[in-house]
């Protein structure tokens, strides 16, 4: 099988490489080349996907059985791939986003939740999140557009494996390592349903060979694993205790701590950890335990990676920020 894949170096993009080489595809990837380096034995083109021109070069050097977009981040760029590929590639996968959702993160949300409708430009004031499922959701657009049947569009809630980019699950073992007193957010039952790259990348590839169309939704099962849980495989995996305090949802809301990437993964809407992904199960997909997917990240993030980049830099709080709040909650419940 030929495979196409827009992006193919980092996080996801690499996973699917490494599975489709497994595999014994024939992969070409699309890329700048300053994301990170291909993994060898793929076809390297390098070209920029905001370039008609580079696009023009790129269809010319098909075709391909099906084409996995993991880069179209945006509306415009999804739009230019479309119409250069729609006569190299049979199939248009999409990775998408449970943010293309009106109710995420508030709701819970299944297969045929309302989708954002796409309008070129935003309301005044719209979040950086909602713009990002308004212009995810122009990408599902012109993927279906051009592609009809031969569009599949994959909305992943949280993903988090190893050779993460975004630094989530990284923060969370790095921080526990550090031991001592941890500040953990909100409460040790509460739900939640990261999904594996690993596990995402073997749907994509099991739609790409199966031709499936349609959209899924890609989770863990609702209800299959806490943030306590989380937090304790972090422990465990590296060996350091510490002793975790959990502080009240409202009481981090008056610090000012950010949900969501002041203390990753932490966000207490109803909606955000129960994203149902029925259909996907119900074609095969199979999501492998939380703990194997704390285990390799560690095994990862203990080889020396940099966690460089805008996205870390995002994440987490001081220790010396995390020693006041302490302290607040401290006085707070001394005096209640």
């Amino acid at each position: 099988m030929r495979i196409l894949l827009l992006g193919g170096t980092v996080f996801l993009g690499r996973a699917l490489a490494a599975d489709a080489l497994q595999r014994g595809y024939d992969v070409t990837t699309f890329n700048r080349g300053r994301s990170g380096p291909d993994l060898p034995r793929v076809t390297a083109i390098r070209g920029d996907r905001t370039s008609d021109e580079d696009l023009e070069v790129l269809a010319a050097r098909g075709p391909w059985d099906a084409v996995i977009d993991t880069s179209g981040m945006t509306t415009p760029l999804v739009e230019a791939s479309t119409r250069a590929l729609a006569r190299s590639v049979g199939r248009y996968i999409l990775i998408s986003t449970v943010n293309v959702y009106t109710g995420w993160p508030t709701d819970p949300l299944d297969d045929d939740s309302p989708v954002r409708e796409y309008t070129p430009v935003g309301p005044p004031g719209e979040s950086g999140a909602d713009e990002y499922g308004r212009l995810k959701a122009g990408a599902e657009l012109a993927v279906t557009t051009t592609y009809a049947s031969r569009a599949t569009l994959l909305r992943p809630g949280v993903i988090l494996g190893p050779h993460e980019n975004v630094g989530r699950l990284p923060w969370w073992l790095n921080r526990v390592q550090d031991g001592g007193r941890i500040l953990a957010p909100g409460r040790p039952d509460w739900p939640i349903q990261p999904i594996d790259v690993r596990d995402v990348a073997r749907f994509a590839l099991d739609a790409a060979e199966r031709d499936l169309a349609g959209s899924y939704n890609l989770t863990a099962p609702i209800g299959s694993s806490t943030i306590g849980e989380l937090l304790g495989l972090c422990q465990e995996v590296t060996g350091v205790k510490g002793e975790l305090e959990w502080v009240a949802d409202a009481f981090l809301r008056e610090q000012g701590v950010p949900e969501w990437v002041g203390l990753p993964l932490w966000r207490d809407y109803p909606g955000t950890w129960h994203v149902d992904a029925a259909r996907a199960r119900g074609a095969g997909l199979v999501c492998r335990p939380l703990a194997a997917t704390v285990a390799d990240t560690w095994e990862w993030v203990r080889g020396g990676i940099a966690l460089e980049g805008e996205r870390f830099a995002e994440l987490g709080i001081s220790r010396q920020r995390e020693e006041q709040i302490l302290a607040a909650w401290d006085a707070r419940r001394g005096g209640d």
